[in-house]
């Protein structure tokens, strides 16, 4: 079981984990829509495969 000191730790260490990730990423987002433009292409190409894949599996083990 955890102490009251390490659920404190935990604690204030989420939530400053939580707020430096959205200062860096509020301070990269220009750079990001420069650099990942039509990134989302990608995403869907490998949500397609993976069904695919699924849909396989589901199909030949009938």
């Amino acid at each position: 079981m955890l102490s009251t000191g390490q659920i404190i730790f935990a604690v204030c260490f989420f939530i400053a984990f939580v707020a430096i990730m959205i200062v860096s990423y509020r301070r990269d987002k220009k750079l990001h829509k420069k650099q990942y433009k039509g990134s989302i292409w990608i995403l869907v190409g490998f949500l397609v495969f993976f069904s695919l894949l699924l849909a396989a599996k589901l199909y030949f083990m009938e």
